[in-house]
């Protein structure tokens, strides 16, 4: 039996999904059946039902993005931060293992590597040099700190939140930290990085990892099922993308109805765009592929997903979601 916290959720939902593809017995445990943010009743009800392995789906992502974690900011550190750690404290008195998503949103920019040496890249910089020599970006390891956290600030509230749930529950009893870059796939959802780019009035340019949602909960399955050691995994699609890659992807592949605009440059962006710093990094997977899991290379994800996009859905969306301001975490 496996307990999913957060069902309801964009994450949630893939996990139940991919659950009862694979025949698991579950329970998607909602706040209205068991109040799983009590400590006193998780711990009570996991003592009994003895279930053996948790997914912690929950979590506050801000809605429509991460702007709003900085004003929602109760809410935000008690879903990301303070919940997870009543999670921990409730499996480690049981033994019991769970898998916990993180973000990889807690680090921004890249690692640029050259004959002088290696240096940390982000912004411009690293659009122009990612443009140029893309063979020559890589992503942060599990073993690099957190540089977009309240440790390392300026980070907006969202991605610091995560930060310290990540250090508060590493090492903990026997726990994934699975890091997600922006998920997407191909239905039309709010919280989809490809419904999110379609549409922004305007749309800003940053270098990132993805997430195929799919790929992404596979994968994280598959770390459990197959034993891979507890710890922290980055779980992105191998390679990065920028956004005008994406959006040119988009145009070659759906044939929008529509002209994509781009901000000019940062300043613009988050002087009209944009209340919180942005990440926009590049993860490493080499321990995920040491750890024997393969997810599909970005660009292949990204254009299954396009190719499969719910076009009806998009078009009733797009009526009524024209005016989402900026881009997410």
């Amino acid at each position: 039996m496996i307990l999913l916290l957060g069902a309801s959720g964009y994450m949630g939902q893939a996990f139940a999904t991919e659950l009862r593809r694979r025949r698991y017995s579950f329970i998607p445990l909602t706040r209205k059946a068991i109040d799983y943010t009590d400590f006193d009743l998780l711990f009570d009800y996991i003592r009994k039902l003895k279930p053996e392995f948790i997914i912690n789906a929950a979590g506050y992502p801000g809605r429509p993005n991460v702007d709003a974690c900085e004003t929602a900011r109760e809410e935000t550190l008690f879903a990301n931060t303070l919940l997870p750690q009543t999670i921990s404290r409730a499996c480690s008195m049981t033994s019991t293992p769970w898998g916990h998503i993180s973000s990889g949103c807690i680090y921004r920019g890249a690692k640029w590597i050259d004959d002088p040496g290696t240096r940390i890249v982000e912004g411009p910089e690293l659009r122009r040099l990612f443009a140029a020599s893309p063979e020559k970006v890589f992503g942060y390891t599990e073993w690099d700190e957190p540089n977009f956290s309240f440790r390392n600030a300026p980070c907006n509230f969202y991605s610091g939140t995560k930060a310290l749930a990540e250090e508060a529950i590493r090492g903990a009893g026997e726990v994934y930290l699975w890091r997600p870059g922006m998920p997407f796939n191909g239905r039309s959802e709010p919280r989809n990085f490809l419904w999110r780019i379609q549409n922004y009035a305007r749309v800003f340019d940053g270098v990132n990892s993805l997430s195929q949602l799919d790929d992404f909960v596979r994968a994280c399955l598959d770390l459990w099922e197959r034993q891979a050691p507890f710890g922290i995994y980055n779980m992105t699609n191998p390679g990065a993308v920028s956004t005008r890659q994406v959006i040119e992807m988009v145009e070659r592949i759906l044939k929008p109805n529509r002209r994509f605009e781009f901000w000019e440059n940062e300043e613009e962006f988050y002087r009209h765009g944009a209340k919180a710093p942005r990440s926009n990094c590049v993860l490493d997977v080499s321990k995920l592929l040491v750890a024997g899991i393969k997810m599909r290379p970005v660009e292949e994800a990204l254009e299954d997903s396009l190719r499969n996009w719910n076009v009806a859905a998009l078009r009733a969306d797009n009526s009524t979601a024209r005016n989402v301001p900026s881009f997410s975490s």
